[in-house]
C-alpha cells in the first residue's frame, strides 16, 4: 500500500525540513557551549571574592564594606577594571588587599587558563572540550596547540610581573627612600596591576593613582611598558619572541596589524594630550619640558585600559577627556589582558571603510586577503559595543542623574575595563553601581561573547537561499 505523501512530494512520516528539530524525550540535558562557561567562570569567581572581600577581616580597623561595594570592588578586580567606590589603599587591610591581587591575576589571565595551570599541575589529562574553551578564552583560530599557549602565557606573564616589580621595588626603594619591605610589597602590586591592565593602586587618596610621579621618566617606562606588553595580547608576544629566534620568521598579519595601529594610537594619543593639557597649570602646565612628554605619554598609554594616572582627571580640557574616551573604547589588543572593541577591530574598519570608498571587492591589509566573515564580525563587534555605551549611559541619565560628559566617561571606561573616572565613581547610587559592574562584566568577558553565550540555539545549516535584493545606503 502507498504511503501518502505532502503536496511537495514528501511522505507523511518525512520530517519537515523547516521544522526546528526538537530535542528526544528523555535525551540529556545540552552542554554549555564555550562562551557560557566562560562567562560564568568569571561570574563565579566574582562571587568568591565578593564573599572575601566582606569578611571583616579584609578591612582595615574602624572601616566597613557594604555587600554592594564588596561586589563592585570584586568585579572590577577580576574584570580587570579599577574603577573603585573607596581608597584600596585606605579601605582595605593587607589581607583584602592580597586578595584584590589574587582577583587581578585571575581576572587578567583568563579563568581557564588559570584551571587549565592548576589541572595540569595535578596531574589531569586536559580534554578536547577543555581545549575549545581555551580556544575560545584566548581568541585563537584553532584548539590546537593550546596546553602549549596556556605555558607559554603563564611564563611570559610571570617574567613580565617579575621584572617591572623588581625594577619598581628598587627605584621607590632607592629614589623615593622607601622602606625595602613596603617597596617590595607595592612593587609587585602595581607591577602585577600594570600587566593585567588592572589600574588598582595603593596609595592614600590624597594624591591617587600616580600623580605623585608625574613625568617621572622611570615610573613612565616601567609601568607604561607593563602597560603595553600585557595589552598587545599573548599571541603577539609569542610572535615576537619568534621573530627573535629565528630571523627568517615573518610576523602574522595579526602582529603586523597591531604593533602598526598600537604606535598610531599612542604616537597620535600623545600629540593630542600634549596639545590640549600642555598650557594648563592643574596638569602639564606646571611640569619641565622633559616631564610634559612623559606624562602625555603616559596618559596616552593608560586608557589602553590600565588605569593609572598621572594627570588629576578632573582638570583635564574638554580635548583630553574626548581624547581619553575614543581611546578608551579602542582599548587594547585580542588574546591578552586589555578591553574595548581592540585595535584590530577598528583596523578592520578602517581598511572596510577604504575598500568601500575605493570600490574594490575584497578587503585587503598588508597584502593579505581578509575574509569577508572577519570584517562582518568585527562590525557586529563595533555596533553592539556601540550599543551597550548608549543604553548604559542612558540608565545612567535616568537613575544616577550625573553630568553628561562624567557618565559618558565612566561608563565607556567600564566598558574598556579602564579605571579612570572625573571622579563620579564614589558618588554613585546603588542603581549606578549595579549598572556599571554589569558593564565592566560584559567589556571583560566581551559583548560578543556574552551575545553567544545568552544565546541558547546553536548554528543550524540553511536549508534555504533566498533571492537578492539590493538595499539603498546612504
Amino acid at each position: 500500500m502507498d504511503r501518502p505523501t505532502a503536496g511537495d512530494g514528501r511522505t507523511a512520516a518525512d520530517p519537515d525540513p523547516l521544522q526546528r528539530p526538537t530535542r528526544p524525550s528523555g535525551a540529556p540535558p545540552r552542554e554549555p557551549n564555550p562562551a557560557q562557561i566562560l562567562a560564568l567562570g568569571f561570574a563565579g569567581v566574582i562571587v568568591v571574592g565578593t564573599l572575601l572581600l566582606s569578611l571583616s577581616a579584609a578591612w582595615e580597623p574602624g572601616r566597613r564594606v557594604s555587600y554592594l561595594d564588596a561586589l563592585f570592588t570584586a568585579t572590577s578586580a577580576v574584570c580587570v577594571t579599577g574603577l573603585v567606590v573607596t581608597n584600596t589603599a585606605e579601605t582595605f587591610s593587607t589581607f583584602g588587599e592580597l586578595v584584590i591581587l589574587g582577583l587581578i591575576q585571575v581576572g587578567g589571565l583568563g579563568v581557564m587558563t588559570m584551571s587549565t595551570l592548576f589541572a595540569l599541575l595535578v596531574g589531569k589529562r586536559i580534554t578536547f572540550r577543555e581545549r575549545l574553551i581555551i580556544q575560545e578564552a584566548l581568541g585563537q583560530l584553532s584548539p590546537a596547540g593550546m596546553v602549549r599557549l596556556v605555558l607559554y602565557v603563564a611564563t611570559v606573564t610571570l617574567a613580565f610581573e617579575l621584572l617591572g616589580a623588581t625594577l619598581l621595588t628598587l627605584y621607590w626603594w632607592l629614589a623615593y627612600d622607601v622602606p625595602f619591605g613596603l617597596a617590595a610589597y607595592r612593587g609587585v602590586f602595581h607591577a602585577v596591576s600594570a600587566f593585567n591592565n588592572a589600574g588598582f593602586d595603593l596609595f592614600d587618596s590624597r594624591r591617587p593613582s600616580l600623580e605623585r610621579f608625574a613625568g617621572d621618566p622611570v615610573i613612565t617606562l616601567v609601568v607604561g611598558g607593563l602597560i603595553v606588553a600585557g595589552g598587545l595580547g599573548f599571541t603577539v608576544l609569542a610572535d615576537l619572541g619568534r621573530r627573535l629566534r629565528h630571523r627568517r620568521h615573518r610576523l602574522s598579519l595579526h602582529s603586523r596589524l597591531v604593533l602598526v595601529t598600537t604606535a598610531v594610537l599612542l604616537a597620535v594619543g600623545t600629540g593630542l594630550v600634549a596639545v590640549g593639557e600642555w598650557s594648563n597649570p592643574a596638569t602639564l602646565g606646571s611640569l619641565p619640558l622633559d616631564r610634559k612628554l612623559w606624562a602625555a605619554l603616559f596618559h596616552a598609554i593608560t586608557p589602553r585600559t590600565a588605569g593609572f594616572n598621572m594627570l588629576p582627571m578632573a582638570e583635564l580640557t574638554n580635548l583630553t577627556v574626548l581624547t581619553t574616551i575614543l581611546l578608551m573604547f579602542i582599548g587594547g589588543s585580542p588574546a591578552g589582558t586589555a578591553g574595548g572593541i581592540k585595535t584590530t577591530t577598528v583596523a578592520l574598519l578602517v581598511a572596510t571603510v577604504r575598500a568601500t570608498v575605493r570600490g574594490d571587492d575584497e578587503l585587503v591589509l598588508m597584502e593579505r586577503r581578509v575574509p569577508a566573515l572577519v570584517a562582518a564580525k568585527a562590525l557586529a563587534l563595533a555596533v553592539l559595543a556601540a550599543g551597550l555605551v548608549l543604553a548604559v549611559t542612558m540608565g545612567m541619565l535616568l537613575w544616577d542623574g550625573h553630568a553628561l560628559e562624567a557618565t559618558v566617561f565612566e561608563v565607556v571606561s567600564a566598558f574598556g575595563t579602564v579605571g579612570l573616572s572625573l571622579g563620579i565613581t564614589p558618588e554613585l547610587t546603588p542603581v549606578g553601581k549595579v549598572l556599571i559592574l554589569l558593564t565592566m562584566y560584559a567589556g571583560r568577558v566581551g559583548p560578543l561573547t556574552l551575545a553567544v553565550a545568552l544565546t541558547r540555539r546553536g548554528r543550524r545549516p540553511r536549508v534555504l537561499r533566498y533571492p537578492e535584493e539590493r538595499v539603498l545606503v546612504g
